[in-house]
């Protein structure tokens, strides 16, 4: 192959910007990766000469489609839906499905990218992509959400397949979401299989994965801990959203004998400060799940604790720890420099890509533990990995075992983040993941040539 001239990092980010108008979200989560990856890549005249960075850049495909459907009052209502396949090089494209009115096109690009990283450092065979429509679930009947998810599958399933494409659920996107979805596949196709993750467990689910994001970023936190001699017994905890990640998250660091103080959704967060029990994690799970009830009732619930509305962020109460579990750019340069004049020592992201560039530049300058999305939330991809394999086979792995494998795999992917990212005493995380899901990903193409 002919050597290449070297395109500097500005060059190569003007080029993105350039070719990706008003995408912000993707330009971000492509900058984050950039700055990283040319440093790795200065000397390795393989990677520049078969434009791999580039590539990468670029989805194999961006597939925009019309959902129309019709509500309880028979009023015809019109969505747009996405599939963004970014990278198959590793394995069948894999990453959620998103309905939220934020999403957009830049959006679901930004988190098929990173989903490509994410599931390299996985060690499993995914490739990474990501979908998903500005339809809200919220407020909508049951009968609304199934006629949505049937239209949505409808032009969906031509996309998608065991050896192709395989979702999951995502924000707004959870068992329910699912069981519709794989329900009309499967009268469309007239096959039973393993197309979609996070399924019920009576049709081809897994055990664990309810629990596999929220506790995987607990297991990478207390990994980075560890590797500086400490642990999450006794240390006090901030946590974000109120979903399936963040009440998950809540309860493993209750479990290992942390403290969690906060919990939030869109119209603010709830302080306690005697600390979420099991009881009171409970309560929330049942609350946002079965009632669709918004958190600031908990304060009515339990008397300990405050509600601080008009969508405010819980950064500003002192911790050990922070886990930001809602949404992507919920933690800004200003609310880093709380955390950290708080007192927090450790970060790990259950969302993906929560922290702004500036709240990383925070927590990297005051030597911050800092676990990003990529390496941190990656445990939930990699139960849906699992239920893959599990489909595959015809087999239903144990809660025990599936416990004993997220631990490992969390533990693998903090030690390939060391392997990368040790800068001599302390672990710069980001680059770590970033280098480690790219190298992977890198010489798989590599080896298929200019395809």
């Amino acid at each position: 192959m002919a050597v290449s001239d070297h395109v500097d990092f500005d060059t190569f980010m003007a080029g993105v910007k350039k070719r990706n108008p008003g995408q912000t979200e993707f330009v971000q989560a492509v900058h984050e990766v950039a700055m990283d990856i040319f440093d790795f890549i200065e000397d390795k005249e393989q990677y520049h000469a078969a434009q791999i960075l580039r590539r990468m850049a670029e989805p194999d495909r961006v597939i925009s489609f019309r959902v129309c459907w019709e509500d309880d009052n028979h009023n015809i209502r019109v969505q747009r839906g996405w599939r963004v396949q970014n990278n198959n090089a590793i394995g069948p494209y894999k990453g959620g499905i998103r309905f939220h009115p934020s999403v957009t096109e830049s959006v679901l690009k930004f988190l098929a990218f990173e989903q490509t990283f994410k599931n390299s450092l996985t060690g499993l065979p995914m490739g990474g992509g990501k979908g998903g429509s500005n339809f809200n679930p919220k407020g909508k009947s049951d009968a609304e959400v199934m006629r949505f998810c049937q239209s949505f599958m409808t032009e969906l399933y031509r996309h998608i397949g065991p050896e192709t494409d395989v979702p999951a659920g995502d924000i707004g996107v959870g068992g329910r979401e699912i069981g519709y979805m794989f329900g009309q596949y499967k009268r469309i196709t007239n096959r039973w299989e393993g197309v979609l993750t996070g399924k019920g467990i009576e049709y081809g689910g897994s055990r664990m994965r309810p629990e596999a994001t929220g506790y995987g970023a607990v297991y990478f936190m207390q990994n980075m801990l560890k590797h500086q001699g400490q642990d999450i017994e006794g240390k006090t905890a901030v946590i974000s959203g109120s979903g399936n990640v963040a009440t998950h998250a809540a309860e493993k660091i209750v479990q290992l004998g942390g403290k969690v103080l906060t919990l939030s959704d869109s119209g603010g967060f709830i302080h306690d400060p005697d600390g979420f029990t099991q009881e009171k994690i409970d309560w929330v799970k049942h609350h946002k799940t079965h009632t669709r009830g918004r958190i600031s009732e908990y304060a009515d619930h339990y008397t300990s604790a405050t509600f601080h509305g008009d969508g405010a962020r819980p950064w500003d109460v002192p911790a050990d720890l922070a886990l930001p579990c809602a949404t992507q750019n919920e933690l800004d340069e200003d609310n880093a420099r709380s955390l950290v004049a708080n007192g927090v020592i450790a970060v790990s992201e259950g969302a993906n890509m929560p922290t702004t560039l500036d709240g990383v530049k925070v927590f990297h300058d005051a030597r911050i533990m800092y676990g990003p999305g990529k390496a941190a939330n990656a445990g939930g991809v990699a139960v849906s990995g699992l239920e893959m394999s599990q489909n595959s086979e015809r087999i239903s792995w144990n809660h025990e075992r599936l416990g004993e494998m997220l631990t490992d795999l969390m533990e693998g992917i903090h030690g390939k983040c060391v392997e990368y990212g040790d800068q001599g005493g302390y672990v710069d995380y980001v680059k770590g993941a970033n280098i480690a899901g790219f190298k992977k990903v890198a010489d798989a193409m590599l080896a298929f040539g200019v395809v």
